[in-house]
């Protein structure tokens, strides 16, 4: 049985910026806006918001793991993953919480126009992050395709999952949690991206015995190798030079010469279909090689060779290149609202009889679709009629607003910008609550709802500058710590 499980569900509602109404390639588009609402700052913030109260509420309150219990963050990128972290790290601190987060991610990244690694953020070297979410006051592990898999924490209790869970990958993420502990009695998972079904699918395929369905023929690597080296995009030289000097524990920029070359005659002597092909193939055969190495009685030094060499160069194969005809869709909608809901606790009962998974897939052909062209204000309809079905209120958009729009207005005011660089606090949160005041009744015009809770209601006055001040408000660097 899977206990504690518990759905949150996300609803968006966006609306055009514009007077026109453009047409757009509907899918592209459709894609665009779902990662646009999903890595909205205020979309990532309210959910870092429910994932921080609901720690401290439902598993550091009633001591789980005896008070020692730690949360991963799935999360589906880099970019996501460093969002998440600041935006948890931030609201740690609103919440006057002893605990810390730690994100793990591969490689160097550019974000916010700085080049940032886990070390910069975390504050310590890689190899320490499986150590330092031991020990307070690090509680949150927030993960980019890292410690999804192999890793073994007693002392993680909860998940929060943010990223599309099927199949193999969602028993192995999930089953982060199975560690035991002495203390451990429960494990919960929040999960604002996967139904319940999906995820009981997902377990259902893996819980008893596996059967595959139909024979994996290993004959078929034969054809994809053939077909692969025929292209002649690489030659049986340059592919075992790589593996060498990748075997002798070589250095990247070592490899990077063999694998441009490669990328090179990829460009040149490869048409649009031909490229489309080659790298479907590519990826093929390395699925199906790494499924059969798992189950094969002998070894092929050949396949072997391939497979490394193709896990080096499919990375740096580029994308044919086609016109976009979605661009520009991003500016010519914004995200009026934006609601999150938690659902019941579902404890799912598992089949009690073997599955059948089918074979890995052979095929290593694609074609792109043809675009399908729409209005603005048809994928707009489509995309709230899927995504915001429900009925909104004024809270929602109002709240939409004290998150997004009005610190940033606040924070452009120069007399509080002004107020931020003198050292007294107090004196900054006068100046704030006079621009607040300022923007509010800027916006009067537009927004006589936000006014009239603003100016009737003081328990929503007090929360609201409590709120945007804490969005807007800086130390002076030489009051920081050091």
């Amino acid at each position: 049985m899977l206990s504690y499980f518990t759905p949150v569900l996300s609803y968006y509602k966006l609306s055009k910026t514009v007077e026109d109404d453009p047409k757009f390639d509907a899918n592209r588009a459709r894609r665009k806006l779902r990662r646009y609402v999903e890595s909205h700052d205020h979309a990532i913030r309210l959910k870092a918001e429910i994932m921080v109260d609901h720690f401290h509420e439902q598993v550091v309150a009633p001591g789980k793991i005896g008070g020692k219990a730690r949360a991963m963050v799935v999360t589906s990128g880099v970019e996501r993953a460093i969002q998440y972290f600041h935006a948890i790290s931030d609201y740690l601190v609103a919440r006057k919480s002893p605990y810390r987060a730690i994100v793990a991610f591969s490689g160097e990244h550019d974000y916010g126009g700085t080049k940032v690694t886990e070390a910069s953020l975390n504050g310590f070297a890689s190899s320490r992050i499986a150590s330092e979410i031991q020990s307070d006051p690090y509680r949150f592990l927030i993960c980019a395709d890292k410690f999804q898999t192999g890793y073994d924490e007693p002392l993680l209790h909860t998940m929060y999952v943010d990223k599309v869970l099927t199949g193999i990958k969602a028993v192995q993420t999930l089953s982060r949690l199975n560690r035991a502990h002495p203390q451990k009695h429960d494990v919960f998972v929040l999960d604002f991206m996967n139904d319940a079904d999906s995820i009981q699918l997902a377990f259902g395929d893996y819980y008893r015995t596996t059967i595959l369905s139909e024979e994996s023929d290993p004959d078929k690597l034969h054809d994809l190798k053939a077909a692969l080296d025929g292209s002649q995009i690489y030659s049986d030289t340059k592919r075992d030079a790589l593996v060498e000097l990748y075997l002798s524990g070589a250095q990247r920029d070592r490899l990077d010469p063999i694998l441009d070359a490669c990328v090179a005659a990829y460009r040149t002597q490869l048409d649009e279909e031909g490229q489309v092909e080659f790298k479907g193939k590519a990826k093929a055969f390395t699925r199906m090689y790494s499924f059969l190495a798992q189950i094969l009685p002998y070894n092929n030094a050949e396949w072997e060779r391939l497979s490394i060499f193709l896990n080096f160069l499919i990375p740096k194969l580029p994308a044919p290149v086609e016109e976009d005809l979605s661009k520009g869709i991003l500016e010519a909608i914004d995200m009026e609202s934006y609601r999150v809901e938690k659902q019941e606790v579902i404890r799912f009962m598992l089949p009690d009889e073997d599955a059948e998974i089918g074979p890995i897939p052979s095929s290593g052909t694609g074609r792109r679709p043809e675009p399908e062209l729409d209005l603005l204000s048809n994928i707009l309809k489509t995309f709230n009629d899927q995504f915001g079905n429900i009925p909104w209120s004024d809270g929602d958009r109002i709240y939409q607003k004290i998150i997004g729009e009005i610190p940033a207005r606040v924070a452009a005011d120069t007399a509080y910008q002004n107020a931020m660089k003198n050292p007294d606090k107090q004196n900054a949160r006068i100046e704030h609550d006079k621009a607040l005041g300022r923007v509010v009744i800027e916006m009067m015009k537009d927004d006589t709802e936000l006014f009239k809770f603003f100016t009737d209601n003081d328990s929503f006055n007090r929360w609201m500058r409590d709120t945007v001040f804490s969005l807007t408000y800086q130390e002076p660097e030489y009051q920081q710590a050091p």
